[in-house]
């Protein structure tokens, strides 16, 4: 029997703060004495929310009421009851993830709706969620070429290259069009990193200044540059790697970049031209689109447009696939059910050997720690490579040796695999071990880097577990 489900999608930004409406409809693709396997069988947006400003009470604090007036009053405007949402999203993203009281508008909105996914987005995380939302991954793969995708928002940029379909690499630079701030002809706010590259270039701006057109052109003109840099088209200058986002990582130098896209804020006026006053937001977002869209680097290479714009991560974060299936498992007893963890996959070309299998763990691995701190997160591979009972072993070391962070927390171990070999390869863990963590492994299930993985208490006798996945269903 077909169920409709009623997701909400909410992604407060350095800008804007904004929400979708979806309904997804479920139902059971097994067989009558099968275990339910419910797949999404349609998905529709049916709602999409004013764009907001984000409300501030200063450079460092959220206004968590003012966040959540509005977002009740989208749910009204929808007519939406609290309860009738069973899943969704809260994402806070950009500068704004860096407010003092982020974690407290996320517990406040969180208990508004069903059973949210709620984050505070990391850089490289949000920067994966931006391409998705944008559909920046199926353009890679359908146009065959290595795609950059450039999701220039109000404090961030966050870029997320892909090929064929597959994640190889982000980044994240405090590049941004609210990054300066401008209110009655005065400059009102610059980003202490915008004030170093301007100075560094002997351009004078400072708080109080009355606003020169000229001067915030140029400064826009050095932000289009180190974008340039950061995605392979121009050679880095000695203050590039200032600029990246907690003092982040650079792209890796391959694959080399053939395309780019660019999704966020002021992606539409990188898109179209405009002739809008530059200044009608209160910021240099539309100053920064122009001087992007005609600096000859991205001038020269070849331009798609996406999906979505600026909506691009509320509908990459906010939008969700409920799948429900299960296997042979492993578990701990007494630690499921399990919510809401984020999914780290090996891609399948790095399971070709355990170096490689372990090196793609140990690249991903900071993508899922904000700001340094341990998280649950669940590894998802193939595992079709490993089937003798030798290679299962030595897999269950690499697991162990590349999973050090988890390990060494108070998290459970969770595994999930394609292939049918969760039972033993579980066992196996917990020979090495000797019982002294808790895991959990389960198979039969498909999971991807951005999704989110709920587990369930076992059922049919303790041999099955649901297993939701929670995924990008405009991209899936």
């Amino acid at each position: 029997m077909k169920e409709i489900i009623l997701s909400v999608g909410i992604d407060i930004g350095t800008s804007t703060t904004q929400l979708i409406f979806s309904r997804l409809t479920v139902d059971n693709r097994a067989g009558s004495y099968a275990v339910p396997r419910m797949d999404i069988v349609d998905k529709e947006v049916f709602y999409r929310s004013e764009i907001y400003m984000t409300p501030l009470i200063s450079n460092t604090e959220i206004d968590a009421v003012q966040i959540k007036a509005v977002v009740a009053r989208e749910y009204q405007k929808a007519g939406i009851a609290s309860h009738e949402v069973k899943t969704g999203a809260v994402i806070i993203t950009g500068e704004t993830a860096r407010k003092k009281n982020a974690n407290q508008v996320l517990d406040a909105l969180s208990s508004m709706a069903g059973d949210f996914v709620v984050a505070t987005a990391g850089p490289d995380l949000e920067s994966v969620l931006a391409a998705r939302g944008a559909g920046t991954d199926r353009l890679s793969e359908k146009k065959r070429k290595v795609i950059a995708n450039l999701d220039v928002g109000g404090g961030t940029t966050n870029i997320a290259v892909y090929q064929n379909g597959n994640i190889c690499g982000t980044a994240c630079l405090d590049i941004g069009g609210r990054l300066i701030k401008i209110n009655d002809g005065k400059v009102t706010y610059v980003f202490h990193k915008i004030l170093s590259l301007a100075n560094g270039c002997g351009i004078s701006i400072s708080v109080g200044d009355t606003v020169d057109k000229i001067k915030l052109q140029r400064i826009c003109e050095l932000m289009a540059a180190q974008l340039a840099q950061a995605v392979g088209l121009e050679k880095p200058d000695g203050f590039h790697q200032t600029l990246y986002t907690n003092n982040g990582n650079s792209l890796p130098l391959k694959p080399a970049i053939e395309a780019v896209s660019f999704s966020g804020g002021v992606a539409d006026f990188i898109n179209e031209s405009t002739e809008e006053e530059c200044f009608r937001f209160g910021d240099i977002g539309i100053i920064l689109g122009r001087a992007i869209a005609m600096y000859p680097a991205f001038a020269h290479i070849k331009h798609y447009r996406v999906d979505e714009t600026i909506r691009a991560t509320v509908v990459g974060a906010g939008t969700h696939t409920t799948k429900i299936s299960g296997s042979t498992i492993s578990y701990s007893r007494g630690r499921l059910p399990v919510k809401n963890i984020p999914v780290l996959k090996v891609e399948e070309e790095s399971e070709d050997s355990l170096e490689m299998f372990y090196t793609s763990i140990r690249k991903q691995m900071p993508l899922y720690m904000s700001a340094g701190h341990k998280e649950q997160i669940a590894i998802s591979f193939n595992g079709k490579s490993y089937t003798r009972f030798q290679d299962i072993q030595a897999l269950a070391k690499t697991i162990l040796k590349s999973m050090k962070e988890v390990m060494e927390s108070q998290y459970l171990l969770i595994i999930v695999v394609e292939s049918d070999i969760a039972k033993v390869l579980g066992n196996a863990l917990q020979v090495l071990i000797k019982n002294e963590k808790d895991i959990l492994c389960i198979d039969g299930i498909r999971a991807l880097s951005g999704d989110y993985i709920d587990i369930g208490e076992p059922i049919a006798g303790g041999h099955v577990v649901p297993v939701i996945i929670k995924t990008l269903i405009f991209n899936s």
